[in-house]
Parts: structure tokens; C-alpha cells; sequence
């Protein structure tokens, strides 16, 4: 999915947690009862972005999206999970979104910078792949219509 060499500040992002790492972040935030800290929210969030499938990395923004709502000290480091959890869903839009409110307040970012090109790449080769096919519809469209077309004479 990242190329070492092209996004390396995104590197980690590579390396799937665990069902036992993801199941210790669970049970840390049920531990806490029904008001757990933050952090361990956060963690759990990360922790699912990072999993190999859409549901969890889903749930994970929105656990992050909720902290970035209502815990200021952690809007930072929940906006940019939320960018990369919004890229594996191929919710490109937000993701893209998300880098660019990063970048101002740090225009100088690279992981960000990184995270967000990665994002125009994605946009661009899945642009690139609907025009094909797209292209290749109307192209049997047109085949179709004019084996039609010559059937009526």
C-alpha cells in the first residue's frame, strides 16, 4: 500500500495491529467504565485505524472523530488519524480535507505532506481507472449498437 522509499514518514501505517493488541486496547477502555480517559480512547481509535479491515478502521474514526469534537489537547493527533483512517476507507475527500486543516497550522509537516500526496496519487490512479472503464463501456456500447445497426439492414 506505501512504498518505502516514496512515503516514509507513512512507513508505520504499513504493520496491521493484532486481534490480541486490538483486544488489550478494548479491554483498557472498558476498564475505565463508562467514562474512559482519552488517551486509552484514543489508543483504541488509533489501534483500529491501523486494523486490516473497513468496519474497524470505520469505528476507529469515529471514536476519533468524537475526541477531536470534544477534547481539544488531542484535535491534533486525532485529525491526522483521521485523515489516514479516511484514506483506507477511500474516503478521499475527508482525508484530503482533514491534511489540509493540518497544514495550516504546520505548513512544514512532512508526514502530513506525505499523507496527503499519497491521497492526490490514489485519487488521480483511481480517476485514471474509471476513465478506462468507462472508455471500455462505451466502446462495447458502440460495438453493440452498430452489430444492431447492421442486423437491420
Amino acid at each position: 500500500m506505501f512504498e518505502k522509499s516514496v512515503y516514509p514518514a507513512l512507513e508505520e501505517v504499513q504493520n496491521s495491529l493484532s486481534n490480541q493488541q486490538l483486544e488489550i486496547l478494548r479491554r483498557q477502555v472498558e476498564s475505565e467504565g463508562p467514562d474512559p480517559s482519552a488517551q486509552s480512547q484514543f489508543n483504541y481509535g488509533w489501534g483500529l485505524i491501523k486494523a486490516p479491515d473497513s468496519n474497524s478502521q470505520r469505528k476507529g474514526i469515529d471514536i476519533l472523530g468524537t475526541l477531536y469534537r470534544d477534547v481539544p489537547k488531542m484535535r491534533r493527533e486525532s485529525l491526522y488519524y483521521l485523515a489516514l483512517g479516511s484514506y483506507k476507507v477511500g474516503d478521499y475527500s475527508n482525508a484530503r480535507r482533514y491534511c489540509e486543516t493540518l497544514l495550516q497550522n504546520e505548513p512544514d509537516n512532512a508526514q502530513v505532506k506525505d499523507l496527503r500526496q499519497l491521497i492526490e496519487d490514489k485519487v488521480t490512479q483511481e480517476g485514471l481507472i474509471g476513465l478506462g472503464i468507462a472508455g471500455g463501456v462505451l466502446a462495447v456500447g458502440v460495438g453493440i449498437l452498430g452489430a444492431l445497426m447492421r442486423k437491420k439492414r
